[in-house]
């Protein structure tokens, strides 16, 4: 057993590897589309439009020309779902009902006892807050906020509701009293450090809290809400080893069991809308964290849902930042419905306003779609009583009705439209279709844009100039493409290379695949990437596995690689000659110097 995979038996990871193709565990958060021997997509891991995300299926690997992340099925879920190695292997086998085994040699999650004594801390801080807002004098004004936005004592019990007095030290003392270390909670975010920076203080203080959770419920971080009117108006923990708001969606613990159900997600945008929304009987929602929707979150939805329905303020900032989250959503292959609050309300409003039944009914469930919305969105720019108003939302909305692959829903848009704005329908319908193909002409690949990677690409379609890496540096790549792919190579360049690889990294993996045949195990990348258990050489063999290498290794490539990478060597050794000679020159040894020109020569011949 490998000592990077901890206490994991090879054969559970090898079990897991044959049990989750790389397609379909990658298929679960991106939409990926098959060309040639390769599947591509938008990758999940950065932001971009058009596609570097690689998949190949014969060696069950992804990589990413763009951030460079790549790795097996097991550092896919690993990075999607910012699990360590025995967790992501644990989560696999127990989906694909692999039996893990009990005693010695169980699958044994290693111990985080920092982690486990800020989790405890969390706990208990949320009940103490909790019991401060139900139980105290303090408490009673936050009280008579929450009653006042219309939360009963149920919801805020469920959603375990709490309150921080404004005071500087409450937090403090009860963590003090519990023998916490309080540069510990500090770093953890429950504290912050006063000016002076030789004492703590309590980081919310006079704010209404909301508990944060991860998925299984554990709290992980607070969002506090000022009672009156200072700033800011919310404060959320900072980020720690608990706690990254770019991963975590408010209330997914408590909605997951709705939202498999019914294979969708209501986003909102803050937690007093997720609270009224379940209130109303919408047990599907779930908030951002006080940041827009990334990457990140969308692959999260993915997972667990078909269809995402946005639900954001009804003003003119809440449809701007819906908006936004249409090409993320979208992009993860999720269906989109934008739910459209009019008269410029925030959910909870409407609610409050209009009733949970009219709010389920009317906005939920009469959600419109992405294009429909933004024809809404885009209206309201323009006086559609002129006659210039119309031009200009006409020129605007066409092409987002030309951009639709389906005609059908290209003819249903633009009769609408017809009818809206008393135009003919022919006429836009012609105007439509000839802006559809100059769409398509001016695409660099017609309309198949799976060809083009988004990554350095500058104006008109040009590609800026790949990096050309040194000739040593590109043979040691080859050389380890080749050993990747064949037990016979690795064991040639071992007997003639052996460790004296340039690049550390190289000479790295190296030494590890020699110790991998050496167990006698067959060439098989996926498998080699748990073996490694290190992530800057798992990135750097996913990348040198795309190189394109001939089917069957030969003794010439080898040697004419390895001949590249035994030049380095050579010429340092021969610059250091020439700086010696110069010094020699310098201080009046000729006969010195002469000697070394010699062995320059020499040096050169070889």
């Amino acid at each position: 057993m490998n000592a990077g995979q901890g206490n994991i038996p090879e054969k559970v990871i090898d079990a897991v590897l044959d049990k989750h193709d790389i397609v379909d565990t990658v298929s679960r958060y991106v939409h990926l589309t098959k060309q040639g021997k390769y599947m591509k997509g938008l990758c999940p891991f950065h932001s971009e439009k058009t596609p570097s995300f690689t998949v190949t299926p014969d060696r069950q690997i992804f990589y990413c020309y763009g951030c460079g992340k790549g790795g097996n099925a097991i550092k896919f879920r690993m990075e999607i779902e910012g699990l360590s190695f025995p967790e992501a292997v644990k989560a696999m086998a127990e989906e694909s009902h692999i039996e893990l085994p009990e005693g010695q040699g169980a699958v044994v999650i290693p111990p985080n006892p920092e982690r486990d004594r800020l989790l405890q801390a969390y706990e208990w801080t949320a009940k103490f807050y909790h019991f401060l807002l139900k139980n105290t004098e303090h408490g009673k004004a936050a009280m008579d906020y929450l009653r006042s936005r219309g939360f009963n004592d149920k919801a805020i019990d469920q959603f375990q509701i709490g309150y921080a007095p404004d005071r500087w030290d409450t937090l403090v003392q009860f963590l003090t009293k519990r023998s916490f270390d309080l540069a510990e909670m500090e770093k953890g975010g429950l504290l912050s450090k006063r000016s002076d920076g030789e004492d703590y203080l309590d980081r919310f203080r006079g704010r209404v809290i909301f508990p944060i959770s991860e998925r299984n419920g554990k709290v992980i971080a607070f969002a506090g809400r000022v009672l009156g009117d200072g700033q800011p108006k919310y404060l959320n923990s900072p980020e720690s080893k608990l706690f990254n708001k770019s991963r975590i969606l408010y209330n997914l613990h408590l909605a997951k069991p709705s939202i498999r159900k019914l294979r969708q997600i209501v986003l909102f945008e803050g937690y007093g809308d997720v609270i009224s929304a379940w209130e109303a009987g919408v047990q599907n929602g779930v908030a951002t964290m006080g940041t827009s929707l990334t990457e990140s979150h969308a692959a999260m939805m993915k997972t667990m849902a078909d269809e995402v329905v946005v639900c954001y303020d009804g003003d003119r900032a809440g449809q701007a930042a819906a908006m936004k989250t249409i090409p993320l959503l979208e992009g993860v292959g999720l269906r989109v419905k934008i739910a459209v609050i009019n008269e410029g309300l925030d959910p909870d409003e409407f609610i409050k306003k209009n009733g949970g039944d009219r709010f389920k009914r009317q906005i939920i469930d009469g959600a419109v779609s992405t294009t429909k919305f933004k024809l809404i969105y885009l209206k309201k720019n323009h006086i559609l009583l002129e006659e210039d108003g119309k031009i200009a939302y006409t020129k605007e909305v066409l092409p987002i009705i030309a951009a639709l692959p389906s005609s059908t829903e290209r003819e249903v848009y633009l009769k609408e439209l017809a009818t809206e704005l008393e135009l003919s329908f022919e006429s836009l319908k012609q105007d439509c279709n000839e802006l559809r193909q100059a769409m398509l002409k001016n695409t660099p690949d017609g309309d198949n844009n799976d060809k083009r990677w988004n990554n350095g690409r500058h104006k008109k379609g040009q590609v800026s100039a790949p990096v050309l890496l040194p000739a040593y540096h590109t043979g040691e790549r080859r050389l380890l493409a080749m050993m990747l792919q064949d037990a016979e190579a690795a064991s040639y360049v071992q007997k003639r290379l052996g460790d004296a690889f340039n690049i550390d990294d190289h000479a790295a993996i190296a030494a590890y695949l020699y110790a991998y045949y050496a167990q006698g195990k067959p060439p098989d990348i996926s498998r080699f990437m748990s073996f490694l258990h290190d992530d800057r050489l798992e990135k750097t063999v996913s990348s040198i596995s795309m190189m394109e290498t001939p089917p069957e290794w030969n003794v010439q490539e080898l040697e004419d690689c390895i001949r590249e990478v035994q030049k380095v060597p050579q010429k340092r050794q021969i610059d250091k000659k020439r700086e010696e000679m110069i010094i020699a020159e310098r201080s009046g040894d000729f006969l010195r110097a002469a000697q070394i020109a010699s062995e320059i020569i020499a040096l050169e011949r070889q």
